[in-house]
């Protein structure tokens, strides 16, 4: 759907927070030239990229406050604000693309994004899972048990905290712009992340040991402040929708397409890439559930009704 014959009106900033070429940033390219294209002039996004704005919390609170318009990245950072989206950050809860993707069309997935929209004024236009989450370490990882004690890097999201330190990890809180060079000078002796943004960001130079963990699904996602998008009129309002569900559906794609590409760029740079058995990591992980239900980590009974939701 493109808005035809119309003038320059509004304006909107897009906020980045991940590093320039990973695929968040790329999904985020491809949705500001897209509403740009399709707007007719009638709306124009001005994609700031990188960390200029700050890191990704502090990007999502301006965009709740109004000061930018449209943000795109990790759909779990929202646990930050609507408690049941902690479930995205819990290990080894979703075992696909697809049984994620039928989370995100079921009614308690709708629950808690009209949540985000009722009690903190921002809108999920499209969200899509994407990659895996892999671990980088200064050092080497054969099993389970080389976890205990890690330093392990997490970002401010509660629930990873929590699942490294029922991992055995000792998590500490870093900002993503700060990881490399704390991997570098051993702030922490490792970190997690998706693939793609992982490279982009050098992960791999500052720790060589690459496990392929995969315990976290990521989810992207493209936002929009509540208020400008009402703003709107019903046809910019689909013109957004259509370009962030495009943009979105583009990233899951790709995701799969460079998983491989990505790991085997790392490994011809010098990284180590391994597997190690993960069923004692799972198990670990899903010995936590109850404990996190009871502390309130998410809604009792989540948990359970996503794994229903699996093949």
């Amino acid at each position: 759907m493109s808005v035809s014959g119309a003038t320059a009106q509004q304006a909107a900033t897009f906020g980045g927070s991940d590093a320039l070429g990973s695929l968040y940033d790329r999904q985020n390219r491809m949705f500001t030239e897209l509403v740009n294209e399709r707007s007719g002039g009638a709306l124009t996004v001005n994609f700031i990229e990188g960390e200029q704005l700050g890191s990704d919390v502090q990007v999502i609170e301006q965009t709740m406050a109004g000061a930018v318009q449209f943000y795109g990245d990790d759909l779990s950072w929202y646990a930050n604000w609507v408690k049941d989206y902690a479930i995205l950050g819990w290990g080894f809860t979703f075992h696909s693309p697809d049984h994620m993707q039928r989370f995100f069309d079921s009614d308690a997935y709708k629950a808690m994004s009209d949540r985000l929209i009722k009690d903190q004024g921002v809108r999920i236009l499209a969200q899509a899972p994407i990659q895996s989450r892999m671990t980088f370490s200064n050092k080497a990882i054969s099993s389970a048990a080389d976890f205990d004690g890690l330093k392990m890097r997490v970002p401010e999201i509660k629930t990873y905290l929590e699942l490294w330190e029922a991992l055995g990890a000792r998590p500490t809180r870093l900002a993503w712009g700060e990881v490399f060079l704390g991997l570098k000078t051993g702030v922490v002796e490792a970190a997690e992340g998706p693939v793609s943004a992982a490279y982009a960001a050098k992960f791999h130079e500052a720790a060589p040991f690459v496990v392929r963990t995969d315990h976290i699904l990521t989810a992207t996602h493209i936002l929009v402040g509540e208020a400008f998008y009402q703003s709107l009129s019903p046809e910019l309002q689909q013109v957004v929708t259509d370009a962030a569900k495009q943009a979105t559906q583009w990233a899951r794609e790709q995701a799969q397409k460079e998983t491989e590409d990505m790991i085997s760029k790392m490994a011809a740079e010098g990284a180590q890439v391994s597997e190690i058995e993960l069923g004692p990591v799972r198990e670990k992980a899903v010995a936590a559930v109850t404990r996190m239900e009871d502390a309130g980590a998410w809604s009792k009974g989540l948990w359970q009704s996503v794994q229903d939701l699996a093949d």
